[in-house]
């Protein structure tokens, strides 16, 4: 009976100490983490204390050159895509416009071939006269509109003076005369002066 109570004994005096190790661990664990949050907050008051390190000049001179080269290699390929895309643009421009003039060139073999074999000059004339229609109407079409110029009072914006000769009335001096070479105009802008003769 005796070692009974003995054993109960011992074995509440080992829940005792178990509890008190376990009491001991947990306040030892809880005065770490209080201890560490006391480090951190003291090391970010030193940090707030502590100005701020001013770069030093070969710090700023290192920084401003990196950027320079960076935007600089920026506008350099800006400036390549641009002319490409220019060229490129170039290049399928003139392709539309080479596409619409083949028809023309065309009807300018048809007609050559059409001369040695026909008899009727009066033929000849008429498909001149359709192929000639037909690069008028491509011209048109393109936004190019001939200038006109005969009896029509000398302007330096549209004519270009070849030469001057004696107006054969009065009302033609200062008027032009004759056109040596046609001029014309894109979209209201002078793409060739009109090469004419002026009366005086």
């Amino acid at each position: 009976m005796v070692k009974k109570s003995d054993k109960s004994e011992n074995t509440g005096n080992q829940k005792d100490r178990k509890i008190e190790v376990e009491d001991k661990l947990n306040e030892e664990q809880v005065q770490e983490e209080v201890d560490q949050e006391d480090a951190a907050e003291q090391e970010e008051e030193k940090e707030e204390e502590e100005p701020k390190r001013e770069p030093t000049a070969e710090e700023k001179l290192a920084e401003l050159q990196d950027r320079y080269l960076r935007l600089t290699a920026e506008y350099d390929n800006f400036r390549k895509r641009t002319l490409k895309e220019k060229i490129d643009l170039q290049k399928s421009g003139n392709e539309n416009l080479l596409n619409a003039l083949l028809p023309v060139a065309d009807d300018f073999d048809r007609g050559l071939q059409s001369v040695d074999e026909a008899k009727d000059i009066n033929a000849i004339k008429e498909g001149l006269k359709l192929i000639s229609g037909k690069f008028q109407g491509f011209l048109a079409q393109q936004g190019v509109k001939e200038i006109e110029a005969v009896n029509k009072v000398f302007d330096t914006d549209l004519h270009e003076a070849i030469t001057k000769i004696p107006a054969p009335t009065k009302k033609l001096k200062g008027k032009v005369v004759d056109v040596i070479q046609k001029g014309y105009m894109l979209n209201e802008k002078v793409l060739r002066y009109s090469k004419v003769i002026i009366g005086e």
